[in-house]
């Protein structure tokens, strides 16, 4: 079963990770952004750790969810604000990816060391939850405050770089799937939002367009990443509540018609004003 589970996990992932850069590459970063941030690879990651471990693993795992896609957020506001400091800089993809990936780990190892205090002195998995989702939604908001360009892409990206792409997600979910198994639920959810989809996002979209497309994108991939955090925190409840599938369908339908759909008009609207 857990075999199964950590395959049939990682290999859903990897195909979406391929549908996000397409995406973004065909209708804009405003569109592919947002839309690209739906709920995606981490409907098979909950459903696969729902199947191999139990009730208090899925809770546990879940709940960091939201203080994961936080550091998402961080991680993408370094491809937005770093750029324009590097002007004149030799290889400037190179350093902002290095810079980007290095405050990714930093701020997950603080969160790690952080949630375990919190959890030592009674905080509980709910409270964090909602804690990270707060968080985000305060960094989105800020992020796209002022509006950036959002323009589509002119060049396609690679097919080699696609399934790069693909492979790199496959591998994070899977990874997370297993450690849930394991008994390690926060190191899980921390694997399991590793930015493998917009970390390959920028670089290929950085790549075959240049800097501006995947800077465009990065604040919308923020707004956007908060639909995730809000399925973490019903699936905390719809995946034992009405099974895997029944639970998967409640908590997407929930965070994409209430949070995802509302921030594209939202963001759109403002786009189109200025």
């Amino acid at each position: 079963m857990l075999s199964s589970s950590v395959i049939l996990s990682a290999l859903v992932a990897g195909i979406i990770a391929i549908l996000v850069t397409l995406a973004i590459e065909r209708w804009g970063g405003l569109t592919g952004g947002l839309l690209g941030t739906m709920p995606s690879t981490i409907v098979p990651a909950a459903a696969g750790i729902s199947l191999a471990g139990n009730q208090e693993l899925l809770n546990q795992t879940l709940s960091i969810i939201p203080l994961g896609m936080l550091i998402n957020g961080i991680f993408l506001a370094v491809w937005v604000y770093l750029p324009a400091k590097l002007e004149g800089q030799k290889h400037p993809l190179l350093l902002t990816t290095v810079t980007a990936l290095f405050v990714w780990f930093i701020f997950g190892l603080l969160m790690l060391q952080g949630v375990e205090f919190a959890l030592d002195n009674g905080v509980t998995t709910w409270q964090l939850g909602f804690l990270g989702l707060a968080l985000l939604i305060v960094l989105a908001i800020a992020m796209n405050w002022k509006v950036q360009p959002t323009p589509k892409g002119k060049q396609p990206v690679a097919r080699t770089v696609l399934v790069l792409r693909g492979s790199a997600a496959a591998c994070a979910i899977g990874a997370a799937v297993w450690l849930s198994a394991q008994g390690q639920p926060f190191v899980a959810g921390l694997a399991a939002v590793f930015p493998a989809i917009f970390l390959t996002s920028m670089v290929a979209l950085w790549l075959a367009q240049g800097p501006t497309v995947p800077q465009g994108a990065a604040g919308p991939m923020a707004m956007g990443g908060a639909s995730v955090a809000i399925y973490a925190l019903v699936a905390m409840y719809s995946l034992p509540a009405w099974g895997v599938v029944l639970g998967s369908i409640i908590a997407w339908i929930i965070a994409v018609f209430g949070w995802s759909l509302p921030a594209f008009l939202l963001l759109r609207k403002r786009v189109t004003t200025d």
